[in-house]
């Protein structure tokens, strides 16, 4: 037997011991009776994945999902909201502090409904490896929907990651291994490294910054990947849409209805993905989004005008590697 079929085994058996959850490959396949009631949401088809998706999911790259003390309870009231609401698109890494842990507790009952995406920052085989095994484990499933590269920035990575003991090793082997159905790269760093990233391996998604501060920035995300993802069919899922809500400072965005409104009408995205530190916070993103409709090209030309003055603090995150 070969070590990732060991592997796989392993994987397998224990989290069942622990979690107790039958193992579904198949998204949208129903083995409980449990079932998370319709969002109302605009839904897109994500790239070539053929998996159709509301256009809102949830992120957990913030408080108090990524962590801090005694946030659980604030974590686990959140996530099990979401559900409430319809949400079938969840979004964590594994450098999202406890978040894996916190969606381990509440996911597996509605796992067969959802569509799970996790990160790994590794770039080796080895190191991607490990990290799934404890991704899957603290997520309490025996399958990842969708495994991404997180934050790839500089071109000596793509190197390392493409190389024959590269981190592209172990997302093929796990894809192979039914572990992961979907791989993807993300980035928030430089457009540039993201759509060579594209371009040189066939990625079912990229999660890439969009949102109404990027023209004004001189190294934009929108019309440098988005043509390259279109031309390849790549699913696209926006991040970073209220820039940590930079962009409803004064003389900037009125609200979330602009920042989801501009990030969604631009042309190859399929969903986002935006954190909440309430429930409050997370209902009444939902019900923004369930209110989209598409903006037209005046709209988004004022809109994205609003942002000229405060571009800079807006895309503070563009420094981080």
């Amino acid at each position: 037997m070969t070590e990732g079929k060991t592997r796989r085994n392993f994987l397998i058996t224990s989290i069942a011991v622990t979690g107790g959850i039958v193992a579904t490959n198949t998204f949208g396949q129903n083995t409980t009776n449990t079932a998370t009631p319709p969002t109302n949401m605009p839904e897109r088809v994500l790239g070539r994945t053929k998996v159709n998706l509301p256009i809102f999911g949830f992120g957990a790259g913030q408080m108090p999902l990524s962590g801090g003390e005694g946030k659980e309870g604030d974590a686990t009231a959140i996530i099990q909201r979401a559900l409430e609401l319809g949400i079938r698109y969840f979004d964590t890494a594994a450098s999202y502090g406890p978040s894996e842990d916190y969606l381990g507790k509440v996911l597996p009952p509605h796992r067969s409904k959802l569509f799970l995406a996790s990160k790994t920052d590794k770039r080796d085989r080895d190191g991607a490896w490990r990290e799934l095994e404890r991704s899957l484990k603290r997520l309490n499933t025996d399958y990842l929907d969708l495994w991404q590269l997180h934050h790839v920035s500089f071109s000596e990575e793509l190197d390392i990651i493409f190389s024959p003991s590269g981190a592209i090793k172990a997302l093929e082997e796990a894809i192979e291994q039914k572990l992961v159905r979907f791989a993807g790269i993300t980035g928030h760093h430089d457009p540039q490294l993201i759509a060579e990233g594209l371009r040189r391996y066939p990625f079912h998604t990229t999660l890439i910054p969009v949102n109404a501060a990027d023209k004004h920035h001189p190294r934009p995300f929108i019309p440098v990947v988005l043509p390259v993802a279109q031309e390849k069919n790549v699913g696209v899922i926006a991040m970073k849409v209220p820039a940590y809500g930079r962009l409803f400072k004064p003389g900037g965005l009125t609200g979330m209805e602009q920042a989801l409104g501009y990030t969604m009408s631009q042309p190859g995205v399929h969903c986002c993905v935006i954190a909440a530190e309430t429930v409050a916070q997370l209902e009444n993103n939902v019900k923004i989004a369930q209110a989209f409709v598409p903006l037209k090209e005046q709209e988004l030309t004022a809109i994205a005008q609003r942002t000229a003055n405060i571009w800079e603090d807006s895309t503070f995150f563009r420094a981080w590697t």
